[in-house]
């Protein structure tokens, strides 16, 4: 498909509305791209369905064009087309910006009219460099948020709820258009719409802007690694394989049922790549969250011996997905300064956050799943038992900077017999909490930028259901009023101080400190800084005895307590104490299960 070459095809496919000089509608343009079809006809509203009235004609880049005079904002419509084979199928508008209420799968010819009132918040974004600043996300899944609101609601009470707890940034999970609503979104039909289970397009501008304008990022969990086999959307849509791959060992993805798009051909990856910057530019979205990346980079990724084909130096590796993502990521960055790009990529593959020029795939970060995992599994252990397991919890900073890292604690570790986030800490309802709250402290003061999924915050007891609200009755108890007041300290003192992000991509900003007997007594040390003359140590106690006296870095003094989760304000006993002994040898009493923030300042070696 070549239509100007350009990667803005949203302007050009699709439904488009004519206005004359005075601004008034007089009709629509209708474009869409079916190079194998023998026939296509636009059918709708205005010709009640019916088949033959309105063909279209196919011009010499195998798109099918229509102006239809009289009809604009509203109207409902699908492209008729026929295959080789002679069957009709009707289609909905790859290129449609909004759609019908699922199950119904009508486009719908629109018009925006909203005004942002975002621009400071934009010339922010255009001049910031995401490694260097704090980054803390909240992950939420609009529908069960709390169930029932608009986006136009959930721009007064999602707002609100964010700015409180001080999250610096948002990530929808995706809400591209999507016909089945347990899918979560991941089975996308529509890389041009949003959901319409909330509102219009223009209602989630409305609440786009409005976390523009209370200082908070938006970002979109986005799924270009396959689509759902339904007759009336991608699949076969002029009657060939033309999103996805032909061959079904590239084209069909075993794990999920559905097709895999076909990134060998340039206008895929046009397509693609057009569906991303649509979110950036049309509805300011600052950032995209690409989904299922591995399944991308391997092409025996689910697949046993005998179901996949190596490439064509012998390897594993699907280099056409590699060069689709390094386009992709290229394409972003250019067009929309400051924009930011994750990866969930799940495996070992070298550069995700390297530069194309180094052979990177030039992502922005990377979620570090390998952190997740060790760190999760360490906290299933016992208390007392724990020290058996230390290096689950150590090893990850021997690899924290080999990519720039987000931290992830998201949808996927709460759901399918998982358990909530604070039903996986062992112990008495109080100790569950203490180690969660340690836990937590513990996340935001190790290197990589941080995300929690909606409830996590709060201690939600039971596992997500995507089909009802948070338990949000639970703010009524005390444990969890305060677990939630801690993620709003942790949020604040985070971003007060440097020394936790200014230098996240560079092990500069990182010094391993330890006293004998550490890995004995489950105490974990980070030592953050951003310039050297200050220091931000976070010493946690993930074992069940109180540890006294513990010799803090002689290197720096005039310590300060900034955060300690064993505070009665977080519902712990306070029995931490810091003891400065003619600041020589300072030493620390830390509380079991807690996590305590001290800041130092260098001391002076030379006179």
């Amino acid at each position: 498909m070549n239509v100007e070459r350009s990667l803005e095809l949203w302007e050009k496919m699709g439904a488009h509305i004519f206005c004359d000089s005075a601004g008034a509608p007089i009709g629509t343009q209708f474009r869409v791209w079916a190079p194998a079809a023998r026939a296509v006809e636009l059918i709708g509203d205005f010709n009640n369905w019916k088949p033959s009235s309105h063909p279209m004609v196919m011009n010499s880049d195998g798109i099918w064009e229509l102006f239809v005079a009289g009809i604009g904002v509203g109207t409902r419509y699908k492209f008729r087309i026929q295959g080789k084979t002679g069957t009709w199928v009707d289609h909905a508008d790859p290129y449609a910006n909004q759609t019908e209420v699922p199950p119904e799968n009508s486009s719908i010819v629109t018009m925006s009219t909203h005004v942002f009132g975002d621009q400071q918040w934009l010339q922010k974004r255009s001049q910031s460099q995401a490694s260097r600043e704090p980054i803390s996300i909240y992950e939420i899944h609009l529908g069960s948020w709390k169930s029932g609101l608009s986006y136009r609601e959930l721009a007064t009470e999602l707002v609100s709820y964010v700015k409180k707890l001080g999250f610096t940034h948002v990530e929808f999970m995706p809400i591209c258009g999507h016909p089945y609503a347990p899918s979560w979104g991941y089975q996308v039909t529509s890389f041009f719409a949003p959901t319409p289970r909330f509102g219009t397009p223009d209602d989630l501008k409305f609440l786009i802007d409005a976390l523009h304008q209370a200082d908070i990022g938006v970002i979109l969990d986005w799924v270009p690694a396959h689509f759902p086999k339904d007759e009336w959307a991608l699949a076969k849509f002029d009657g060939t394989p033309l999103y996805e791959h032909k061959d079904p060992h590239k084209g069909e993805h075993p794990d999920w049922g559905t097709l895999i798009f076909d990134y060998e051909k340039s206008s895929i990856r046009e397509f693609l790549i057009a569906s991303a910057l649509y979110w950036l530019k049309e509805f300011h979205f600052d950032g995209i969250r690409v989904d299922a990346v591995a399944s991308m980079l391997y092409l025996d990724y689910s697949r046993g011996p005998g179901a996949w084909k190596p490439n064509k130096y012998g390897g594993s590796e699907n280099l056409e997905a590699v060069q689709f993502l390094q386009e992709l990521t290229t394409a972003c960055h250019e067009q929309v300064p400051g924009s930011i790009m994750f990866a969930e990529e799940s495996t070992a593959w070298p550069g995700v956050t390297h530069q194309r020029s180094t052979g990177g795939l030039g992502f922005g970060f990377k979620w570090n799943m390998g952190w997740m995992h060790d760190t999760l599994q360490y906290f299933r252990e016992e208390p007392i038992y724990r020290n058996y397991h230390y290096e689950l919890i150590t090893k990850p900073t021997l690899w924290a900077f080999s990519e720039n890292f987000l931290l992830p604690f998201s949808h996927d570790e709460v759901v399918h017999g998982k358990g909530s986030m604070i039903a996986k800490m062992s112990g008495t309802q109080a100790q569950k909490f203490s180690t969660l709250r340690a836990l937590y402290a513990y996340m935001w003061a190790h290197p990589g930028k941080k995300l929690l999924f909606m409830g996590n915050e709060f201690g939600q007891l039971n596992e997500w259901n995507s089909e009802q609200s948070l338990s949000w009755q639970l703010l009524a108890d005390f444990d969890h009023q305060t677990l939630e007041r801690l993620i709003a300290d942790l949020n604040r003192e985070y971003r007060s101080f440097p020394e936790l992000w200014a230098m996240d991509d560079s092990s500069s900003s990182f010094t391993p400190w330890s006293a004998p007997n550490i890995s004995a007594k489950n105490i974990v040390a980070l030592m953050r800084s951003a310039d050297q003359s200050t220091v931000l140590l976070s010493l946690s106690n993930f074992g069940p005895e109180v540890e006294k006296n513990y010799p803090l870095p002689p290197t720096y003094a005039e310590w300060q307590i900034i955060l300690d989760t064993d505070d009665p304000r977080y519902g712990g006993s306070q029995a931490t104490k810091l003891t400065d002994e003619g600041n020589d040898s300072p030493t620390l009493t830390i509380a079991p299960l807690s996590t305590i923030w001290l800041r130092g300042k260098l001391v002076s070696l030379f006179p």
